[in-house]
């Protein structure tokens, strides 16, 4: 197990807040909810995918870290009231997303109040995915998300990167983000199926390895998410 020690953690140069901080929030809100929110989208994707994988992640941090998220998976819709009560959303599939135009302004706005989106590209979402993020952030492109980010360091050494759990079409797995000021606001995982890497192992009988590999850069992901977060 790695232990989080409060209040503070220094990893790769990185001080890491131990404590939630909280989005700011107007008055009357309820406070953050720590787990993960499967996002829900029209368009007709398949968002629903990979049933095992938050569930086995969820429990992963909860075993190797301080933090106790909940168990369970919660999902969500951009425009459900209870979005600004997650402080992670998770995003997935393989066809198509589609967001409305509130969708846009609201999707935006959660992430530049402190919110963090994890897009997994589960093979075939990728061109809608961009093409709406660009509506989300027209004056912030996706970029390749450099190796010394402390995303990759912030509980686990990831020194390759984003790990590559399968093969479809040869490419390499690639880390794309958002960034908004020094803050990663969005992580988009590429040609690398991470989410099938926290499914069941008996699901695609993957191998021990790319098993763990998965789960150390999605505790990564989580733990920077809810450490980086602007304090009200």
């Amino acid at each position: 197990m790695i232990t989080l020690p409060r209040p503070t953690v220094r990893r790769a140069g990185m001080l890491l807040f131990c404590g939630i901080a909280a989005l700011p929030l107007t008055a009357g809100r309820r406070a953050p909810a720590l787990t993960i929110a499967r996002l829900q989208y029209d368009g007709g994707g398949d968002w629903y995918a990979n049933p095992s994988s938050l569930p086995n992640l969820l429990a992963a941090i909860r075993e190797r870290t301080s933090f106790k998220p909940d168990r369970a998976e919660v999902r969500v819709t951009i425009m459900d009231e209870r979005l600004w009560d997650f402080p992670f959303l998770h995003l997935t599939g393989h066809g198509n997303i589609k967001l409305t135009d509130d969708e846009v302004v609201r999707l935006r706005e959660y992430l530049l109040r402190g919110g963090f989106l994890h897009a997994d590209d589960n093979y075939g979402l990728d061109e809608s995915f961009r093409r709406e993020m660009a509506r989300v952030f027209p004056d912030r492109p996706l970029v390749d998300v450099p190796l010394s980010h402390p995303v990759y360091h912030a509980v686990y050494d990831m020194p390759q990167g984003l790990p590559k759990i399968h093969e479809h079409d040869g490419k390499p797995a690639r880390g794309y983000g958002v960034f908004v000021g020094d803050r990663l606001a969005v992580y988009y995982s590429f040609s690398s199926d991470l989410g099938n890497g926290w499914e069941d192992v008996e699901t695609y009988k993957d191998s021990a390895a790319l098993h763990e590999s998965a789960l150390r850069m999605g505790i990564n992901l989580f733990v920077y998410a809810v450490t980086s977060r602007p304090i009200s």
